[in-house]
């Protein structure tokens, strides 16, 4: 087992007072497998993606990843983390306007100590970006920087890879291939998928599915 979620909590203060949004969530996932997360806007997927990738602290509950509990760590060993262990595709593309496509996509191999010679250029052309290396992420569509967003994140062959709504901004088809090589990606590095998505049909291609409701799995 990879992921471990155990009586997971998490509470926000509002104008209007405390607002529950994650009510003792457990959930697994292992090394290797797929789950899709499913839910209506405002059910907590969100939150939990981020919980589980170090990016906020729980109220209360265990996140066990590889045995260790990311919700005991401080700031520095969360980081640590996201570095090493956890690659996060944003629905923000996040991507640094002063690098280009290429650098960018090596950015996190490189912090990861995982930046393989050809790697880059490999996934760039599964994922149709080969003629865009050069350029800089402003001269990109919205779906070519989504795409390169996801290139960054598995060029760090990370253990757990965390999508929220990864394919977005790309037309159907295409966000049916981007997450067929999402997949063969984590499969064959070993790594689990845990991908956040309102589409049915995205949902449906993933081996497992859990559905939040009121901030707690249905």
């Amino acid at each position: 087992m990879l992921l471990d979620v155990r009586h997971l909590t998490k509470t926000y203060d509002t104008a209007d007072g405390t607002f529950t949004v994650l009510r003792g969530i457990d959930m697994t996932l292992d090394a290797g497998r797929t789950l899709a997360l499913t839910g209506e806007s405002g059910s907590g997927k969100s939150t939990l993606l981020h919980l589980i990738g170090g990016l906020d602290t729980p109220d209360a509950g265990e996140i066990r990843l590889d045995g260790a509990d990311v919700a005991a760590m401080d700031d520095a060993a969360r980081a640590k983390v996201r570095r090493g262990t956890i690659g996060v595709v944003f629905q923000q593309f996040n991507l640094i306007p002063s690098l280009t496509v290429a650098a960018n996509i090596g950015f996190q191999a490189r912090l990861a100590g995982r930046d393989t010679p050809g790697a880059t250029e490999a996934l760039a052309e599964r994922l149709g970006l080969t003629e865009q290396l050069p350029k800089y992420p402003e001269q990109l569509s919205g779906g070519q920087q989504q795409r390169v967003a996801i290139a960054r994140t598995l060029a760090a062959k990370p253990r757990l890879v965390l999508a929220d709504e990864p394919t977005g901004n790309l037309d159907e088809a295409t966000a049916a291939n981007v997450l067929d090589l999402m997949r063969d990606l984590v499969t064959e590095t070993g790594a689990a998928l845990m991908l956040v998505t309102h589409s049915d049909a995205l949902a449906g291609r993933m081996e497992r599915r859990l559905h939040l409701a009121q901030g707690r799995i249905a």
